[in-house]
Order: C-alpha cells, then structure tokens, then sequence
C-alpha cells in the first residue's frame, strides 16, 4: 500500500484528532505521524499488524532453514571440527579480542 501525502499527519493534529485517527485507520488506512516534521510512528490497525508479526516468523523460520542447510551442506563436505576444540579456539580469539581492546 502506497502512503499518500493524506495519510502523514503531524504530531499536534494527530493529538487533537486521535478519535478521528483511529477510525480512519480501523477502516484501513495507515498513517505516518511526524514529529519536527521527520517520520516517528506508524500507526496501523491493530489486525494488520498480526499479520506482520506472522510473516516476520515466518521469514526467521526461512532463514533459519536455510542456515541449517549450509550447515549440513559443510557436513557433508567434510567441513568440520570437533566442537570442543572449535569452542576453546573462539574463547581465544575472544579472550585476545577484549584484552587487544583494552590496550
């Protein structure tokens, strides 16, 4: 949904018509409210807003899928090492990262 120069509202107006807001957002129109005139907040019906949170999980889902078929795909190309070594070599570089930080 494309935003249009109607659905920017700034803070004050948005303050002093906030019932009027709230309707016109519960029949489907999403408004910017500005502060200063920069872009500070979306308001959106209560609903839509659900519905983009479901699809965030979704994508997290996806990209966690993915990541596990990298992972198995570095398994089966022998990519591997053992995870207690591999762990004591991260608390290293680690370790040598704070201390480096430091000096």
């Amino acid at each position: 949904m494309a935003v249009s120069v109607r659905d920017i509202v700034p803070f004050s107006v948005a303050r002093t018509h906030l019932s009027d807001l709230v309707l016109e957002v519960q029949n489907g129109a999403e408004k910017i409210i500005t502060k200063n005139g920069e872009p500070a907040v979306a308001v959106i019906d209560a609903r839509r807003l659900d519905h983009y949170h479901r699809l965030e999980r979704a994508r997290i889902h996806l990209l966690l899928l993915d990541e596990v078929e990298k992972g198995l795909a570095d398994v089966a190309a022998g990519h591997t090492i053992d995870a207690a070594k591999g762990l004591a070599a991260l608390k290293r570089k680690r370790k040598a990262g704070i201390r480096g930080a430091r000096d």
